[in-house]
């Protein structure tokens, strides 16, 4: 705030914005907690190594001294929420990369995740049994 109780219209957007912000925290969190119980039950017994969770979530800005103590939540939250949504995309891609790795039909309009590079094409059964152990 500027002057008091006097809110600029970005401020007020800002403001009315953050309800839909912070309360997705929490299916973030539950989100978080079973993704994480996935991994750790089911990545041994497929044999895929476990991602390092460190590599996508981190949360360091909210240290920075010229941040307000505002800014400073904001940056934990979107360390902690944009981190956890990418190191969910890994866990996620490591399992489709086990379970069904075929690249998707071609389709202007679909942008296919980097893992996906390294899958079969779309309808090539021989190369997808070259490469692919019978998982079923």
């Amino acid at each position: 705030m500027k002057y008091g109780l006097i809110l600029s219209s970005k401020e007020l957007r800002n403001l009315a914005s953050m309800p839909f912000i912070y309360l997705f925290i929490f299916p973030v969190v539950v989100l978080d907690l079973c993704l994480e119980i996935y991994h750790r039950v089911c990545f041994p017994l497929y044999g895929i190594s476990f991602v390092e969770r460190g590599r996508y979530i981190k949360i360091d800005r909210h240290k920075l001294s010229y941040l307000g103590p505002l800014q400073k939540v904001n940056c934990m939250y979107c360390g902690y929420v944009n981190g956890f949504f990418a190191y969910g995309v890994k866990v996620a891609g490591e399992t489709e990369k086990y379970w069904c790795a075929i690249q998707h039909e071609k389709d202007p309009n679909f942008i296919p995740p980097d893992h996906h590079k390294d899958f079969p094409a779309y309808g090539n059964k021989k190369e997808f049994r070259k490469i692919k152990k019978e998982v079923y």
